[in-house]
């Protein structure tokens, strides 16, 4: 494609039929793509592009489960804040008293958000506690009563119901009211953070039916836990206080209107997603480290203080209420939902830093390993268990193999250890002697996180070699097999848990292999919990911080980073984290950190759409309805009227600003119309509460109320536009327009000619089609697909 203004001018002006300026554009090499457009996974549909670009041929088909399409379905938030005529004249008329009012209102949201946020961990975390303790102390009176008269099938089936009931329960919740409310919640939180709207993420509702199902799912027995969903819990907590209002409900309470708006809703998540991990794990620091390196994509100085201070707020309330409630009220020794116990600082030498990497590796492999299953698995739901009573069924079946194995371990694995070796508050004989109990019996009746603390504080010798081996398989395949149900509930645990069994096998069998090394499992058995959660999520600084805090020993950081540093490395050989695998299945159009390499061959007159369809700074009211009904399109170029001697689509025309859909639906809602000449905006009584009454679900087009005689008014469009937005010119670099985009957070970026006419418009699809992909050790840019049938 040629870089000349003349000749892109006229490539723009042949056809202004097409439609194609929004946010959600299709880009111009495949605006003609219908919604049965698809690609193929098979090495054969690789076509070598120019560029170097690996492009792929379309074919009639989606196949669901590809990871190289786009949906289209997602919209961006627009982070950018509109400085119109109205936000400017509020602006100068408050003052900076307001300004002040503002940021302590700001301060006391969050101060709010962390409070509220822990409050909804302590139910959790009593719920299941109280539900768990029930549930095993029944199933443990079953059991010896039935095993003195060899009939366990009794409370073996008692066990299978209990769990399907609990399940069953959790599971309808979230396939039929709440869907987005399935799994830990943290790749949903991660894609609204980085400017991705999707939809019903952080709605009252979906809070709802986290809460309960989270305690379902664990008190059910599955391989899950509930630190994960106290992120996305944080998140939509804070993104309803922040608003004053609740839509679900239609209920506003006339507060923080000031606050509603994207900008601000989403530094508010932010912070959320930050009170969410403190109270999960206790760890102020690790909660704004986990925000800044897993989901925000925009940070400033005084958000890290905000978030900080949330963080801190949630870990005392959470803390305090905790503590009351276990009988001792100024203790303060519950920090967080993930109570790891407190663990004496490991000394290590030098000799034992190639354990680490070794167990960095391991991790590395089994993240990369449990990673894949759990995308085959995922990609299997998406093309067989569409239907949501499918989903419910396969929860269900889950819950009754997690018992089976339970039940298998604890009836064929005679693991028989003395009393008082084991902290857990149900101990079963089964068939050991007396003043025994059964090991494997001890960690399956209780919480994972429970079963945490017995593989880190038990004293060597506490299990077998080969019941650790049968956990550490039973357990791994559970955990795949269970993230991604239709149930609430995150992989923390799980593969804490699985490590955490894992490290402590290492630490027999090098204790076999040295017998004059003293070993500590407390020390391998978190490396091994380290490296194994690390090995799947891919976190590092974050993580780091989070066990440091959780285990209350800044000593241990150096084998900690270094297994997980290790951990990532190898796995990023294999695959992806699994949360990066997710969102590319679900076809969100995430932006990474930095710009695809070696694509500055690249520009933006190839990467954008066109042509564009804009609006003149006073139009037409029936002109403006027609388009929102034909076009689904959210933002519009505004342009210069045509003039009267020349045809009114000749040019483009000189950029005046940008509009959004949303803004054109209020100005109509509220008939901010000019009915002749002597009628202005300034006439009407219009401020920026009107548009902000509305946010953020505001009207359909199809929704609104409109007479004929209305259709032939005009609006002034100038008072309520962009003035001022971000522009590039055609011959800017793919990397240019990247960096741009992604450090502003824009949701439209206008590509302009050489005197300043619109010729183009860039968007997130526009860009996050161009991804690097790697395999193996080999990398390379590839570019995606938009479809609207995922």
């Amino acid at each position: 494609m040629s870089n000349s203004s003349t000749e892109i001018t006229s490539e723009c002006t042949s056809d202004t039929a097409q439609l194609i300026s929004n946010d959600e554009a299709s880009t111009s090499n495949y605006a003609e793509l219908n919604q049965t457009t698809d690609i193929q996974e098979s090495e054969e549909d690789d076509l070598q592009g120019s560029h170097g670009v690996r492009r792929r041929q379309p074919i009639q088909k989606i196949e669901p489960g590809s990871m190289n399409i786009l949906s289209a379905k997602y919209e961006s938030l627009d982070y950018d804040t509109c400085e119109n005529h109205l936000l400017l004249d509020e602006e100068r008329k408050r003052g900076y008293p307001f300004i002040i009012w503002k940021d302590i209102a700001r301060w006391f949201i969050v101060l709010l958000i962390g409070v509220i946020t822990a409050l909804i961990a302590f139910i959790i975390d009593i719920c299941i506690e109280e539900f768990s303790n029930i549930k095993y102390e029944q199933l443990k009176k079953s059991v010896d009563k039935y095993v003195l008269l060899d009939e366990l099938y009794i409370p073996y089936l008692l066990w299978v119901l209990t769990n399907i009931s609990i399940v069953f329960f959790g599971s309808m919740l979230v396939a039929y009211i709440e869907p987005v409310a399935g799994g830990s919640g943290i790749p949903q939180v991660k894609c609204y953070l980085n400017g991705v709207k999707v939809p019903r993420v952080v709605r009252i509702k979906t809070l709802f039916v986290k809460a309960v199902g989270v305690i379902s799912a664990v008190v059910g027995g599955l391989a899950g836990g509930k630190e994960g969903p106290m992120i996305h819990c944080g998140a939509v907590v804070a993104a309803g206080i922040s608003q004053g209002k609740s839509t679900t409900f239609n209920k506003d309470f006339k507060i923080f209107q000031y606050f509603r708006e994207d900008h601000e809703k989403r530094d508010f998540v932010s912070g959320g997603a930050a009170a969410g991990v403190s109270a999960a794990f206790g760890a102020p620091i690790g909660g704004v480290l986990f925000s800044l390196e897993e989901g925000t994509s925009f940070w400033n100085q005084a958000l890290t203080w905000r978030t900080f201070f949330g963080t801190v707020v949630s870990t005392f309330t959470l803390n305090f209420a905790l503590s009351a409630y276990h009988g001792h009220p100024g203790d303060l020794s519950n920090p967080g939902l993930l109570n790891l116990g407190k663990m004496e600082p490991f000394p290590f030498q030098v000799y034992e830093l190639p354990v680490f990497i070794i167990f960095g590796v391991i991790g590395g492999l089994l993240g990369a390993l449990w990673n894949y299953i759990n995308y085959k698995l995922a990609v299997f739901r998406m093309r067989y268990l569409g239907e949501p009573w499918l989903r419910v069924v396969e929860a269900c079946l889950v819950a009754a193999v997690s018992a089976t194995c339970g039940f298998l371990m604890m009836f064929l694995l005679n693991d028989c250890r003395p009393l008082g070796e084991d902290p857990t508050k149900v101990p079963l004989q089964l068939f050991c002697a007396d003043g025994e109990y059964n090991a494997m019996a001890a960690i399956w009746f209780q919480t994972p996180e429970a079963s945490v603390r017995s593989f880190l504080h038990d004293p060597m010798g506490s299990y077998k070699p080969g019941s650790l081996v049968i956990f550490v398989v039973s357990y791994f395949l559970l955990s795949t097999w269970t993230f991604g149900l239709a149930v609430s509930s995150g992989l923390f645990i799980p593969n804490l848990l699985t490590g955490a069994a894992w490290g402590r096998l290492m630490a027999i069998w090098i204790q076999y292999a040295i017998p004059s090394m003293s070993i500590n499992p407390a020390k391998y058995a978190l490396i091994g919990a380290a490296a194994q959660l690390g090995g799947v999520v891919r976190m590092t600084i974050s993580l780091t911080v989070i066990i440091i805090e959780t285990t209350g020993q800044i000593s241990n950081a150096l084998p900690i980073i270094v297994t997980l540093v290790v951990a990532k490395w190898i796995g990023d050989f294999f695959n992806e984290g699994i949360y990066d695998i997710l969102i590319q299945l679900a076809g969100v159009p995430l932006l990474p950190w930095e710009p695809p390499p070696l694509a500055h061959n690249i520009y933006a007159s190839e990467v954008m759409s066109h042509p564009v369809f804009t609006l003149r700074t006073v139009e037409n009211v029936g002109h403006i309805v027609e388009m929102l009904k034909v076009v689904t399109y959210s933002g519009f170029p505004v342009v210069d009227p045509p003039l009267a001697d020349e045809n009114e689509v000749t040019t483009y025309k000189r950029l005046r600003g940008m509009i959004l859909r949303s803004q054109l639906i209020v100005l109509i809602q509220n008939k901010i119309y000019n009915e002749n000449a002597n009628t202005t905006w300034s006439n009407l009584k219009v401020d920026m509460n009107m548009f902000r009454k509305e946010y953020p679900r505001f009207a359909s087009i199809e929704e609104l109320d409109i007479s004929e005689w209305e259709l032939t008014c005009t609006i002034d469009l100038r008072p309520f536009m962009n003035p001022s937005p971000y522009t590039l010119p055609h011959r800017a670099s793919l990397p240019r327009l990247f960096r741009l985009f992604r450090a502003l957070g824009l949701r439209h970026l206008p590509i302009v000619n050489d005197v300043n006419e619109v010729v183009g418009m860039v968007t997130r699809k526009d860009i996050a089609r161009y991804r690097v992909w790697r395999h193996r050790g080999h990398m390379g840019m590839e570019e995606l697909l938009l479809s609207s049938e995922i």
